[in-house]
């Protein structure tokens, strides 16, 4: 099955476009009449460099207010037509979009609409063209497929036929089901795109907050299940509005919306197997047992204060690596490898961030499906000459150019290979595991991720949340493993001037401002640490009180909380605490917390622990030493 976008979904010049269309592995584009208004070359010109890079012209559109005009508006809009097909032919394009018109001098009525696109129809055969009718969701009578399809099916020309757009249609809450109704050769085109649900007007979500499919919220698979269903072969294709689409890196959005197409497509087929999606089989989202390792990269004197700081947190040095300046840490199932290797990966790494977490691994179901899957939604692998010894273990890049190692049942003797390392991580001060990663980005970094790991992996979107910051706002977005055994958070900075923007300017955008790890007795936990000399962030009394008068707990428990500086929330499912380390000259931190049921992340109290790091900061305005 053919897939393509539209041109108006990503930035930039025609040019670009198509550069990034192309490497993203489309097999074709919709034009937008407007980017080819806006470019110098001739139609001619352009269909040839659009076929010169391996691309076909899908779609021309669109042409508006069209159907159902009086005299003598109507002979115009004829007009404009022929002359729409006359660059059409020129281009190279045969199927333009004809959309549901909202011209206030347009008459109602479906059979006035079916004989307008009758005689268009006509006109465009004798040009080898065809017509794509398309129903707007704010169209001023036409605003539902169905209808669209009745004004089609009474058209009765070949060279008529409907196109469906997935927002016209879940945008407006209809049954994609109906889809199922239309036979699959008057489905001209299909374009697809996915939106977080607002309550706002049709027009202005449309034209601002599309996303790609699986980064929103509508019933994407469902609509695309239908339209296969119907047995529609033809192109599948993206048409996307989005202002942070269109202000962004016009190659990551085209690789982000083929990753996208490719997922839906392979959602698709294992949800209706009976339906022939023209897909190259790959293997299905894998499962996750946890996290496998977090790496350092370091060295010098800064390697010195991360192995004291491990040390106070309870980690012993487990082993040495054979062939690498690389030592191995654990505490009950969490392995840290801190790498001071210069001439590697993490050599790089730390030059350009400082110390600084540069891979983590992932224990997976199959690393080699796992990396197949990757590289059929487009992720970068990653590989280095490895030393003597050394067992070679895939990956693939990861944000801000890390590296995620994926360890399955194969990788077992990994640690016992190449540090020497036969025995678990001692009980230190009580640490169990990886409880989730905070990954730090740009926001309009964030929708990208998000779909790298939900089309990846089996993981579920927690809905987003505002974090806010004494100096802006902070979006994050949790991301959990059908497991549990892994999560994940993204915290999207708008502003340099919060915590997390200030951690991404100072790092030059190191990938992971902290790590939380479990404990089944923070008290014990945190008693173990104070006796290390462990510096905990300092909680303000106020906090304490205030948790007094929200929760019902124990004032000798509270009052517990309040001596080790443990933070406190609760949800119907459970009770949460938590535990942070002082922050990092660059902002990095640990956090340790004790999950008793409880889904979240503690987000109420992020707004109190963000404050208190920015007291221990530098002053404000005052840049990094």
């Amino acid at each position: 099955m053919k897939t393509a976008i539209a041109t108006v979904s990503i930035s930039g010049t025609l040019t670009e476009k198509l550069d990034a269309i192309a490497e993203a592995g489309f097999d074709g584009i919709e034009i937008f009449e407007q980017d080819f208004i806006t470019d110098t070359g001739s139609a001619k010109d352009v269909g040839q460099r659009i076929r010169d890079k391996g691309l076909e012209i899908s779609l021309f559109q669109p042409f508006r207010d069209f159907e159902g005009l009086p005299e003598p508006v109507r002979a115009k809009a004829f007009d404009r037509a022929e002359r729409k097909f006359d660059l059409m032919q020129d281009l190279g394009a045969d199927l333009i979009l004809v959309c549901s018109t909202v011209h206030p001098k347009a008459l109602g009525g479906i059979d006035r609409a079916a004989a307008d696109l009758r005689e268009l129809g006509e006109r465009a055969a004798k040009r080898g063209l065809r017509i794509g009718y398309e129903a707007l969701a704010w169209g001023r009578y036409v605003n539902d497929h169905r209808d669209a399809w009745e004004i089609v099916r009474r058209a009765d020309h070949p060279n008529v036929g409907v196109i469906l757009d997935s927002f016209h249609t879940l945008g407006r809450g209809l049954d994609p089901e109906t889809i199922r109704r239309i036979p699959g050769d008057k489905i001209f085109f299909v374009q697809m795109a996915d939106a977080p649900k607002i309550d706002m007007d049709l027009l202005y979500w449309s034209r601002h907050f599309r996303n790609m499919p699986g980064e929103g919220d509508l019933p994407v698979t469902d609509f695309m299940r239908a339209v296969l269903a119907a047995g529609y072969t033809g192109p599948v294709s993206l048409e996307i509005f989005n202002d942070q689409f269109r202000g962004g890196s016009a190659k990551t959005i085209a690789k982000d919306g083929y990753r996208s197409l490719i997922t839906l497509l392979d959602d698709v087929r294992r949800a209706e197997p009976e339906i022939d999606v023209q897909l190259p089989a790959i293997p299905a989202r894998q499962s996750m047992a946890g996290t496998a390792f977090i790496e350092f990269a370091t060295r010098g004197a800064e390697g010195d204060r991360l192995k004291a700081q491990l040390m106070a947190l309870g980690f012993s040095e487990t082993g040495q690596h054979m062939a690498k300046a690389i030592t191995l840490w654990q505490q009950g199932d969490i392995r840290i490898v801190v790498n001071e290797e210069q001439g590697d990966f993490a050599g790089s790494a730390y030059n350009m961030h400082g110390t600084s977490i540069c891979d983590i691994g992932l224990a997976v179901s199959s690393s080699t499906d796992t990396m197949a899957r990757a590289a059929a939604l487009g992720s970068r692998s990653f590989a280095q000459a490895p030393a003597g010894g050394q067992l070679d273990i895939p990956a693939i890049r990861g944000l801000g150019g890390s590296v995620l190692h994926f360890l399955d049942d194969s990788h077992a003797d990994v640690w016992k290979t190449e540090f020497g390392a036969t025995t678990a991580g001692s009980e230190g001060v009580g640490l169990k595991s990886i409880d989730h990663i905070a990954q730090t980005m740009t926001y309009d970094q964030m929708l990208s991720w998000s779909l790298f790991y939900t089309s990846l992996f089996k993981m579920e979107k927690a809905p987003m949340v505002d974090v806010v910051d004494p100096d802006g706002l902070v979006r994050s977005q949790a991301l959990a493993a059908d497991t549990e055994a892994f999560r994940i958070t993204l915290n999207g900075a708008e502003t340099h001037r919060t915590l997390a923007g200030s951690f991404l300017a100072d790092s030059f955008g190191a990938p992971v401002q902290h790590v939380a790890m479990t404990t089944s007795d923070i008290f014990a936990t945190a008693a173990a640490l104070s006796e290390r000399g462990f510096e905990v962030l300092p909680i303000p009394d106020n906090y304490y009180d205030d948790l007094a008068s929200r929760f019902d707990i124990d004032p000798n428990r509270l009052q517990r909380m309040k001596q080790l500086q443990v933070l406190y929330d609760a949800d119907e499912d459970g009770e949460f605490y938590q535990l942070y380390s002082r922050p990092t000259s660059k902002g990095l931190f640990f956090e340790i917390v004790q999950r008793s049921g409880y889904k979240g992340y503690g987000a109420p109290n992020a707004p109190f622990r963000i404050a208190a790091q920015k007291r221990l900061g530098r002053t404000k305005g005052m840049p990094l030493a």
